[in-house]
């Protein structure tokens, strides 16, 4: 092999997967390909290098230290090219840095403070991404990831954590129930229909546990599919609704909403988190950033 020339990509492709899963078998599903053909490309592509990339430990594999130096610059490589062809399927220029997060993060804490990013990162080309649904192991086709998540996360990702998650009631003085409710302790709500989410089910439960309740206020009251749409019917006076502090930092300012029962820590935390084995300064600017504004909140 001259210096010009790349290695067989399919066969590229196929050590990267199993070096990265730690299985040939494991590698072969997420390539829709057999075990027999995932080991054949890697005795190709150690035959083209004329080393071995992989050594047997027990039942397992771990790379030798020419598969960690080939290791690092493909997943750099492949990474790289598949955040590009995502950028051309989604009709954005490869410079912008896209930033993936929940619908309801991106709505409520995001997108309000737009204006001060871009006032403190200027050269920061940022392109948003609302994602429903789990994040894919490698965060392919995003540049780094705004999460409210608990341990363990998964292994290809680079973590660094921004701050705790604290959750706790909130309440529009709008809300009928409000006088009622008025200076009275957190055990109130047991007996209270309070609004809850399908994307956090755990949240009450989570906050009651914290605050010693022995049991958790009964989801009785309306039901809402995501936590942007659950916190929009607090403020509009709908009833008691559960929410991450940071999310309703700015209600509380204002008091559209307000916060008799505090707020309490749970096991999931703030995280910024970008595909790992790949270096970018901007990720280190955007997570310096992420991290000075949730302390202010």
């Amino acid at each position: 092999m001259t210096r010009h020339e790349l290695p067989p990509l399919n066969a590229l492709r196929a050590f990267e997967a199993v070096a990265r899963l730690n299985s040939v078998t494991r590698a072969g599903a997420e390539l829709s390909v057999t075990h027999g053909a995932v080991s054949r490309q890697l005795r190709l592509l150690e035959a083209s290098l004329g080393k071995p990339l992989f050594a047997r430990q027990g039942r397992g594999l771990v790379l030798t230290a020419a598969g960690e130096q080939l290791h690092e610059g493909a997943s750099a490589a492949l990474g790289a090219l598949r955040d590009s062809w995502a950028a051309l399927r989604q009709n954005r220029t490869p410079d912008a840095f896209v930033l993936g997060c929940p619908g309801s993060l991106l709505a409520r804490w995001v997108i309000p403070r737009l204006d001060r990013l871009g006032h403190d990162l200027p050269t920061l080309q940022l392109h948003l991404s609302a994602q429903e649904e789990p994040l894919s192991p490698d965060l392919a086709g995003m540049d780094g990831a705004l999460l409210l998540a608990a341990r363990p996360w998964p292994p290809n990702w680079r973590v660094e954590v921004l701050a705790p998650e604290r959750i706790g009631p909130v309440v529009s003085p709008r809300y009928a129930g409000w006088p009622r409710l008025r200076g009275l302790p957190a055990s109130v709500l047991l007996d209270e229909p309070v609004l809850h989410t399908a994307s956090r089910p755990q949240a009450w439960s989570d906050w009651a546990t914290a605050t010693g309740l022995a049991v958790a206020p009964a989801a009785r009251g309306q039901g809402f599919a995501h936590l942007y749409y659950l916190l929009e019917a607090a403020v509009a006076g709908l009833g008691v609704a559960i929410a991450p502090a940071p999310l309703v930092a700015d209600d509380l300012d204002s008091g559209r909403l307000l916060a008799p029962w505090g707020f309490q820590p749970t096991a999931a935390e703030w995280i910024f988190a970008t595909p790992k084995g790949r270096r970018d300064e901007r990720a280190d600017g955007m997570a310096a950033w992420l991290r000075a504004e949730l302390a202010d909140a």
